[in-house]
């Protein structure tokens, strides 16, 4: 008699994936670094930056290993991080205000923080106020690594509450690259690439869901962009906001959706190959010659303490007020020590801070390898604490209850909820957004 097993919730599937491929991500950039501290150090560099294509752009000139990378798959990955954010915001744990509240929060003041700390030790200095976004950002699938060597010692809504946070940093991080880190525009280009957005708007209300059409478009839409002075890997962002998604609140997602169908096929890719990808040709900083002067340069430090001290105190702290002024509820089954482990890794801001640091500091390989002195020394040291804090800290009283608890939400309807807040009523029945 054959079986009919239930739909893998999608939570499920990203929790697991996530893990895994931070796990490989941290490989990547230890591998990185090796190399480019041994004698492959040269060939490691011609390497990345080995021209492999033709002028796509007078801007960037001749396509090189390294820009497919950044500016193209990297376009992928921002196409996956925009799917999360549609699937969050119409059907997910940021679905009401009132499961919006708490990450929103955090995330905002989980950017501000550091971005001030960084202004205040590197501000100063002439030509480095630019990069004052670089330690604002969450590495998502790097925190979600250091947290699977844990194992069953990190509660499940610590899980959820770093994934929400990173989701609405990252929406943040797009907004910043949109704004501060595009130079001259070029208006025709930026007119095709609003238009082929508003076909494919246009498609999606016409009930199109043919994935092959909207990724022919996304292509057409990401060399608009590309031309349009506006980062290419914008275009991944907005043309995910296009693709068609059917709710099922109190459900796991849709298999027949569109975009449930869309972020299961890349969401592999994305974890096991173009993270790490980028990881290795963005992580190696040869060391050989790097003295205490130069690790205390104001840029360096400026970064790595906004992502150790300013995300800690960012995230920590307004958890801890929000809590306090019953503004939003304690997370289930987590003690404040580790509600600050978690705070604590949201440090680790090497993807995302990697990318930002290259656009902050276009053509000066100088302070571009200072700004990744500083992500990796930040993001190790809040790496190590973060696992330290959560490895020591005493479980909940009640974590294997809430555990449990949380288990059967995720496998009934795939969600669950991350704090005492009672879950936002959804209507029943599928439909498309």
């Amino acid at each position: 008699m054959t079986s009919i097993s239930a739909p893998r919730s999608a939570l499920r599937d990203f929790l697991e994936s996530e893990s895994a491929g931070g796990m490989l991500l941290i490989f990547a950039a230890i591998l990185a670094m090796i190399v480019a501290n041994s004698a492959l150090g040269e060939t490691y560099e011609h390497a990345i930056h080995a021209v492999t294509g033709p002028v796509l752009t007078d801007k960037l000139g001749p396509m090189t290993v390294h820009l497919w990378i950044n500016d193209g798959l990297m376009a992928i990955f921002f196409l996956l991080v925009g799917l999360e954010i549609k699937r969050e915001f119409v059907d997910g744990r940021l679905a009401s205000w009132d499961r919006r509240r708490l990450p929103m929060i955090a995330a905002a003041a989980g950017m501000a923080v550091p971005a001030a700390l960084y202004m205040l030790f590197a501000g100063g200095t002439p030509g480095l106020a630019q990069g004052w976004a670089i330690p604002a950002a969450t590495d998502i699938a790097f925190a979600m690594g250091v947290l699977a060597l844990l194992g069953k010692r990190a509660p499940t809504s610590l899980k959820l509450f770093l994934v929400t946070v990173a989701i609405v940093d990252d929406m943040g991080a797009v907004a910043i690259i949109a704004l501060f880190y595009t130079a001259e525009i070029n208006l025709a280009a930026l007119g095709a690439a609003a238009a082929i957005l508003a076909v494919m708007f246009v498609l999606n209300r016409r009930g199109v869901k043919s994935l092959i059409v909207y990724m022919l478009m996304f292509a057409l839409l990401w060399y608009a962009t590309l031309l349009s002075g506006v980062h290419a890997t914008i275009a991944g962002v907005l043309a995910a906001m296009t693709i068609p998604f059917e709710r099922t609140p109190g459900a796991p997602d849709s298999e027949t959706s569109p975009l449930h169908r869309l972020e299961h096929a890349l969401h592999p890719w994305v974890a096991f190959a173009i993270v790490p990808l980028f990881g290795f040709a963005n992580a190696g900083v040869d060391l050989g010659g790097l003295t205490t002067e130069q690790i205390f340069a104001p840029l360096p430090l400026g970064i790595a303490a906004g992502l150790f001290f300013g995300k800690q105190i960012g995230i920590f702290g307004s958890v801890w007020l929000s809590v306090k002024l019953g503004i939003a509820g304690k997370l289930r089954g987590a003690t404040w020590l580790q509600i600050y482990g978690v705070a604590t890794l949201c440090g680790i801001g090497f993807t995302m801070s990697l990318f930002i640091g290259g656009l902050a500091f276009p053509g000066n390989a100088l302070l571009i390898e200072e700004a990744k002195i500083g992500i990796l020394m930040g993001s190790l040291i809040a790496a190590l604490a973060g696992f330290a804090v959560l490895r020591l800290a005493p479980p909940h009283p009640q974590y294997a209850a809430v555990e449990a608890e949380a288990d059967a939400e995720i496998s009934a309807d795939g969600d669950v909820l991350t704090n005492t807040e009672a879950r936002a009523s959804g209507e029943e029945g599928k439909e498309t957004a």
